[in-house]
């Protein structure tokens, strides 16, 4: 049995298909999502599961369970881009890329393999520089590129506050408001569209408002910037009478946002030491940054000649690999053992496609609950014909996790009106209303599925209101599971909204035991490979390191190593030198 490591597991959709083939052991996992985390400890009960990846020491895992074979994983990547960016730039999930990186490199794996959204190839996806970057751009030979950052736009009264504006980035702290106060602003700035939404959430938030905007340690910066949240703070605490007499307090609240919004994305900058060029005071408020694709981040740093990996990057569709269900994967593969690994093609096609009936055709007379904590449902043996999916997806006597959520009037209203194939934009004129602005909805929104074709790509769909091809109701967590090839056996827990959201990020196990194959096979083929991970001790492959520091790091004398380094053979960088019987080290040749 190969030796595996999943991080960032999830509810565990990638290790379900390593662990289908028979032939993977996955003896750790990360994830840390309480509840995505509670449903691998039920569904993997032999992989030892922890938290934070970022506390991970991975060569203490190196000496508990040696050398390993296989680090699989989807760190969570959201890019960054110039459109709808309202409030973070620099998501952490970013970072946690760069742990999936430090894992390789500590662990040595002779293989990974790296799953994330099939975008992760665009240049949305970019790290923004640090102040610490510059050394390891050169040396990994990693090019920027410049970027501009727009902090604010303009708005009534902006030339009025400019030079206010400039002068206040040497403080910006002072001109932060105290993050629950913003938060519930923010939300008033988002319904401003809607006047039932905004002053109902004002009716919600009034006494909370009040009581900053009242209190001692509210934000008052000593300038027109300060008398303009003077202005919004007076607006608060005004009885309304209707909606007529917000104006004022919706006036102030578009400027004060707009301020704070920029301070905040500042302070982002600021508090990731992002390295920060000339602000541009033309029109837009902006700044200069430098940014370098995360892509490039990950092949520069793994194929780089101290590790080395041979890197394979692709982009999957779970529908040609047998999933009921379009959905692209954009999978990174690497391997130090030999040359590169390709998935084979799927050998399903347009005309043999899986569909959505074949997945949960024989669930449309079971009733859903709506209580996440009903028992399971008994049930019967049937004929499954040549639906060999189902067969496959069927292999429990009990069926969990078949509920869904409770539908409301105006939602029933709309479940009613569609038709296969639907969405929020083929409903009446007269079911839209309660959106603010319907021609910017989703079309994946309120989507009736069609029966006898793939799904689209499987989210949230308890968020997107996905409704159920021949009944007018929302698809349970089940049928999701289903269209994600879980089969009935694999328990979600969590809240009944976790649940939806674990069975959306997972890549569907179908797919995952395609490359779990194709991984199996390539080590099978490269057995007698040695491997590097087989060392007692090992010094990090650091070209400035001195015959000194390899010394005292392996606890012998530098005359030793000296000695060793001499006899060291002259092809590769990074050569094996055995110090005595117990201690052998990696180290670079100079």
């Amino acid at each position: 049995m190969y030796k595996v490591i999943d991080l960032f597991a999830g509810a565990g959709g990638l290790s379900l298909g390593f662990r289908q083939t028979g032939q993977f052991n996955i003896v750790m996992a990360a994830e840390n999502n309480l509840n995505a985390r509670n449903t691998y400890s039920y569904n993997h009960q032999n992989t030892e599961i922890l938290n934070d990846v970022k506390e991970i020491d991975y060569k203490k895992l190196r000496r508990k369970y040696g050398a390993i074979d296989v680090v699989i994983g989807g760190p969570p990547c959201q890019g960054f881009s110039n459109a709808n960016r309202q409030r973070a730039i620099i998501s952490t999930n970013n970072g946690l890329v760069k742990e999936y990186v430090r894992a390789i490199i500590d662990l040595k794996p002779s293989l990974f393999v790296m799953e994330n959204v099939s975008m992760l190839k665009s240049d949305i996806h970019r790290f923004y520089c640090t102040e610490e970057d510059d050394k390891m751009l050169h040396r990994l030979q990693i090019s920027c590129r410049d970027d501009i950052l727009e902090l604010l736009k303009p708005f009534q009264g902006f030339d009025v506050l400019l030079e206010s504006i400039k002068e206040s980035f040497r403080e910006y702290r002072n001109y932060l408001w105290n993050e629950e106060f913003f938060h519930m602003v923010n939300i008033l700035f988002k319904r401003i569209n809607n006047k039932d939404k905004f002053n109902g959430s004002f009716e919600r938030y009034k006494k909370r408002l009040r009581k900053y905007a009242k209190s001692e340690e509210r934000c008052i910066p000593e300038d027109k910037i300060g008398e303009v949240y003077e202005k919004l703070y007076a607006a608060l605490l005004v009885d309304y009478k209707n909606p007529h007499e917000s104006e004022k307090l919706i006036e102030t609240i578009k400027v004060s946002v707009s301020l704070q919004r920029m301070y905040v994305k500042y302070a982002e900058l600021k508090n990731n030491k992002i390295d920060i060029g000339e602000f541009i005071w033309d029109k837009e408020i902006c700044v200069r940054l430098r940014s370098y694709s995360v892509l490039d981040y990950i092949k520069k740093t793994l194929e780089h000649d101290l590790f080395p990996y041979n890197i394979e990057c692709t982009t999957l569709n779970a529908v040609h690999y047998g999933a009921p269900q379009r959905r692209e994967r954009f999978i990174i593969i690497g391997s130090r053992i030999g040359e590169k690994l390709q998935v084979p093609n799927g050998t399903f096609t347009e005309e043999n496609y899986r569909t959505v009936r074949q997945a949960i055709g024989d669930l449309e007379n079971i009733k859903t609950s709506v209580d996440q904590f009903a028992s399971g449902i008994p049930l019967d043996r049937i004929d499954y014909g040549d639906n060999d999916l189902l067969k496959l997806l069927r292999d429990s006597d009990t069926l969990k996790n078949h509920f869904s959520t409770a539908t409301g009037n105006i939602a029933q209203k709309r479940f009613d009106a569609l038709e296969e194939g639907g969405n929020f934009h083929t409903l009446p004129e007269e079911l839209k209303s309660t959106y603010s602005d319907g021609k910017r909805t989703q079309s994946t929104i309120y989507l009736k599925l069609k029966y006898d074709e793939p799904s689209g790509t499987v989210v949230n769909v308890r968020k997107s209101m996905w409704v159920h091809p021949a009944i007018s109701r929302a698809l349970s967590v089940r049928e999701a599971a289903r269209l994600q090839t879980f089969p009935d056996s694999f328990v979600f827990k969590g809240t009944k909204d976790s649940q939806y959201q674990q069975v959306g990020n997972a890549v569907p196990p179908i797919l995952a035991k395609a490359i779990a194959d194709a991984v199996r096979k390539y080590l099978d083929s490269h057995k007698n490979v040695p491997v590097k991970d087989k060392i007692l001790i090992e010094i990090d492959t650091d070209p400035e390191a001195t015959q000194m520091e390899i010394a005292q790091r392996v606890g012998v004398s530098q005359a030793t190593v000296s000695m060793k380094l001499k006899t060291m053979n002259s092809e590769g960088l990074i050569e094996r030198v055995q110090i005595d019987q117990k201690k052998s080290v990696w180290c670079v040749k100079r």
